[in-house]
Formats: C-alpha cells, sequence, structure tokens
C-alpha cells in the first residue's frame, strides 16, 4: 500500500503568516542604493512611485530575515580577528546612512571598520550579504562586480556618498557556511553615474522606457512589476501614482492640496487621487479638474476620479 503524503503542518502555515501580517508594503521613503543597480529604469521608476505592493509569501519573508540575524554574526567575527567594527554612527548612534537629491535617494550601511588584515590603516564600507550554494558559486567564479552588479552599484553609492576608497564585501553561504570576502576599489564615475540615474528617475514626471517590449524577457519576467508593465495591471491608489503630487527636497508636495505631504499622507491617498496616465492602460479622451475620461486597450470607457456630472 503507497503511504499517503503528510498533511500540511499548521504550525508551519502559522508560522509563515505570521510573517505575512507583519509583513511591511515595501514601500521606502527614498529609492535604496541596494536598487539602484537595476538595468530597468522604469522599475526605478516604479519602486520609487510605489506603483507594486511587496506580495512576498512568509517562507520568503522569513528567508530575508536570515540574511539580517547573520549580519551580527558577521560582524562579530570580524572582531574577533582584531577589527574595529562600527555598526552605527557614533554622532547619531543610528545605522550609518547616505542620501543624495533631498533625501529621495540613498541608502543604510551595515557598518564601517578599520584594522582590517588586508588593509589595516584604511577604513572600508561594510557590505554583508546571504547566498544559496549556486549563487555563492557564481560569485566565487566571476567575482561582485560580474556575479551580483547590483551589490556592486550599491557598494560604489556608498562608496562615492561617504567619501571612503574602499568597501569590503562579505558573503556568506548559507547552505556550507562559507565565506567569502571581496574588497572593492571606489571607482568614482561609476559613483557619479549612479547617482545621476537616480536624480533621473526622481525627477521623471513619466516613467522611462521599458528595458524590453518583451514579456517574456527574462529580466520582465522575474520583475515585481511585470503585471502593471505588461499585464495592464493595476497601479498602486496613494499620492506617488497621483499626478499632483511632486518629489521636492526633502518630502513630497500635492499640487491639488497646495501643502507637503507626510508619508502617512503618501500612503494613504486621499479622494482626488487622479493616477499618472501612464499607469492607465489606455489613452485619455477627456479630463476637467477631478476627473480623467481613458479609453481603455479593451476598448471600454474608464473615468478616473469623481464621474463629472
Amino acid at each position: 500500500m503507497t503511504a499517503l503524503p503528510p498533511p500540511p503542518s499548521p504550525t508551519i502555515e502559522a508560522i509563515y503568516a505570521a510573517y505575512e501580517a507583519c509583513a511591511e508594503d515595501g514601500f521606502r521613503l527614498h529609492l535604496g542604493a541596494s536598487l539602484i543597480g537595476k538595468e530597468c529604469l522604469r522599475a526605478l521608476w516604479c519602486d520609487f512611485r510605489w506603483t507594486t505592493r511587496a506580495g512576498f509569501p512568509g517562507r520568503v519573508l522569513r528567508l530575508f530575515e536570515t540574511g539580517q540575524l547573520e549580519e551580527a554574526r558577521i560582524v562579530r567575527d570580524l572582531r574577533r580577528t582584531g577589527a574595529t567594527v562600527l555598526e552605527v554612527d557614533p554622532e547619531s548612534g543610528r545605522q550609518w546612512r547616505v542620501e543624495a537629491h533631498g533625501g529621495h535617494f540613498g541608502g543604510s550601511l551595515d557598518g564601517v571598520a578599520l584594522g582590517l588584515l588586508e588593509a589595516p590603516k584604511t577604513w572600508h564600507v561594510l557590505e554583508f550579504k546571504t547566498h544559496s550554494a549556486k549563487s555563492f558559486a557564481d560569485l566565487k567564479r566571476q567575482g561582485v562586480r560580474e556575479s551580483k552588479p547590483r551589490h556592486f552599484a550599491q557598494m560604489q553609492v556608498y562608496l562615492h556618498l561617504t567619501g571612503m576608497t574602499r568597501a569590503m564585501y562579505v558573503a556568506v553561504c548559507k547552505d556550507t557556511d562559507e565565506i567569502y570576502v571581496e574588497r572593492i576599489l571606489a571607482d568614482r564615475a561609476v559613483g557619479e553615474t549612479l547617482v545621476a540615474i537616480a536624480g533621473r528617475v526622481i525627477n521623471a514626471a513619466r516613467p522611462p522606457e521599458r528595458l524590453s517590449a518583451d514579456p517574456a524577457w527574462w529580466q520582465c519576467r522575474w520583475c515585481e512589476h511585470h503585471s502593471l508593465c505588461h499585464d495592464g495591471g493595476a497601479a498602486e491608489r496613494n499620492c506617488r501614482t497621483c499626478l499632483h503630487s511632486t518629489p521636492v527636497e526633502g518630502g513630497w508636495h500635492c499640487a491639488r492640496h497646495d501643502r507637503g505631504l507626510s508619508s502617512a499622507d503618501q500612503r494613504r491617498g486621499c479622494e482626488l487621487h487622479l493616477y499618472i496616465p501612464d499607469l492607465v492602460p489606455g489613452e485619455p479622451m477627456d479630463a476637467g479638474d477631478d476627473h480623467v475620461v481613458y479609453r481603455l486597450k479593451t476598448g471600454t470607457t474608464w473615468i478616473d476620479g469623481r464621474v463629472p456630472c
């Protein structure tokens, strides 16, 4: 007799469900340095404009947490070698941060270090990552720049905005606990280019062109914005997807209400929200102060906003 498969464990399901219940929406207040290495500027624009809510299953959210928990262990390991590792800025008592473009672009460093055995007298930006066995093997074979271009770009931004000249990338294989270390030299031209790209994305009122018009293109297929970008899916309704809002120095401004927008305002939106037209799968046919009429690609008509009398 063939044995019956074990039933799903309610304990496991409850654990994963708890992660999902506590998960954030994925909407960062700034465009993150960890994202700027994406090749598709449209995807970056969608990240910054909060078009797509994060929707990871509990198991993946727990995996993300595993990477975060590993950071403290790596710091301990480095200190055991005699290095001085600063996880927080002594002046602020908070995690090291870098910013540009009025605070709309930036990121948080895993730490900075002095006394590393490879170069004891040079301060280094620290970047910690965990990898699967396959990813780790590729990293060892090709190095960070070729294997993980987004990680390389992230470190170049940190180096550029801190003025440091070296970074140390510490990777851990989640399958074997093997450690890989690579030191990265600051490339000023790369750093300047990445910061400039961030500025173009932040200040773009309309989304840039797609990386590919083919929805089956591998980078598009795995993009979290695939449905919106290629399938006519709906964008999230919040202030950042509204044509009335604009990023300004230190925050966001609503032209309709003529005031600044708090982070809570941005997430909540208001009853006068009107989508940036490029986020609607159709063509504008008519518009008023409080509405826009679209002819959708399906051939139907849709009114965004208050229906005119």
